[in-house]
């Protein structure tokens, strides 16, 4: 099959998957990371058109012989109790959710957790963003009642299943950490400059691995020399994964997010790009920079600095319209959170944005964007602080 996903350059990549390889990780996977047994009822909320329910509510459950449940409604509605009187409802033994899902929950406080049983939960899971450490513990200590084991799995539809993940009982977990390698997974920590691998126990870098697995993306639908350079020649004889890591002392790694223009939101990657490209498609857009910035709820938000064309004047309504227009360009998913009118963006001489400092002032953290001296209108970064819209 073929799942897209966002890449750093605009084009989404068709990732192709192959029956074989794939379908032994899958299941491999879902039965062992899950601790599954035969008569388990196993839920997992993503949604089937991304990898997470590919893997996880079709195939892996499908070819163990498991009873997988499917849900189609949202965590909040009638209330905050639904993902729960399901779990009851139904007996669900196995739960997996993202940490987007668990912060929403966890904002609606204790009261509907707390007046459901959840005594058919076994093992409990976290995919598609890191989690951290105040929702892992409300995880904990609510949901699983402190009984439960949390998965934490670090994978990607590039990769088919996890590659990094606890297994219940057998690895002791640290929250917002996903632990070590799966059987048969050698993750490597790189310097992001030179490529060189970090033996040292404790290390900081960028993630890769060096050798297969039988999930592993057979190639990019119609451009292999894409799959190529994006995965295997930045750093030769690695995959690249496009995420940043730090392992600690006890060998257990960690998470830090993408280190390419690509951004996680609730656990769904999204290129920068792509959303650039949407608002540019708008007539009255001159030109737009989208970059990420955190959020409380799905992690990381869409911030969009916005250049109208001239004559243009910027108002609310055509913010509202340009939400809409990138909700119908792309989906839901990629409506930006923010939208800042910017008369001009930080470029170097050359005409390069300067990102940095656009995640700078859409972190609210203006105050350390370093050397500005490289841009063709300083000025510009004035302007672009003075109106920010992210105040928190």
């Amino acid at each position: 099959f073929i799942l897209y996903t966002s890449g750093s350059t605009g084009q989404p990549k068709g990732v192709v998957h192959t029956s074989g390889g794939y379908l032994v990780y899958a299941a491999m996977t879902h039965e062992l990371v899950f601790d599954y047994h035969e008569g388990d009822v196993f839920w997992c909320t993503a949604d089937v058109g991304w990898v997470t329910g590919h893997s996880y509510i079709v195939y892996g459950p499908l070819a163990n012989g498991a009873i997988t449940l499917m849900f189609e409604g949202v965590p909040t509605y009638p209330d905050a109790s639904r993902f729960w009187q399901v779990c009851d409802k139904h007996k669900v033994n196995q739960f997996y959710t993202a940490p987007t899902a668990i912060r929403a929950l966890m904002g609606q406080g204790t009261e509907y957790v707390s007046k459901c049983d959840l005594s058919s939960l076994k093992v409990l899971g976290t995919v598609g963003e890191p989690i951290n450490p105040e929702a892992w513990n409300w995880y904990n200590d609510n949901v699983g009642k402190g009984r439960c084991p949390i998965v934490d799995t670090w994978w990607q539809t590039e990769t088919g299943g996890h590659l990094l993940t606890p297994l219940p009982g057998a690895i002791a977990t640290k929250p917002g950490s996903a632990t070590l390698p799966f059987f048969g997974i050698e993750p490597a920590v790189l310097e992001p400059e030179s490529g060189k691998e970090i033996t040292d126990t404790e290390a900081s870098g960028v993630l890769a691995l060096k050798d297969s697995w039988p999930g592993q993306m057979r190639t990019v639908w119609g451009d292999h020399e894409r799959f190529e350079a994006t995965y295997f020649q930045q750093y030769k004889g690695y995959y690249f994964s496009g995420d940043g890591c730090r392992r600690d002392a006890d060998g257990y790694y960690w998470i830090t997010g993408r280190v390419d223009d690509v951004i996680n939101v609730s656990g769904h990657r999204m290129g920068t790009a792509e959303v650039e490209s949407a608002l540019v498609a708008h007539p009255q857009v001159a030109e737009a920079a989208v970059v990420g910035y955190p959020h409380n709820i799905k992690g990381q938000g869409i911030y969009a600095y916005v250049t109208l064309m001239n004559g243009v004047e910027p108002t609310e309504d055509l913010r509202k319209e340009l939400e809409k227009w990138v909700r119908t360009e792309i989906g839901p998913i990629a409506k930006p959170d923010l939208i800042q009118w910017a008369p001009g963006l930080p470029k170097t001489r050359s005409g390069k944005i300067m990102r940095r400092i656009l995640r700078k002032i859409a972190e609210n953290d203006y105050g350390s964007l370093g050397d500005t001296s490289t841009l063709a209108d300083p000025s510009v970064v004035d302007d672009l602080i003075e109106n920010r819209m992210n105040r928190g």
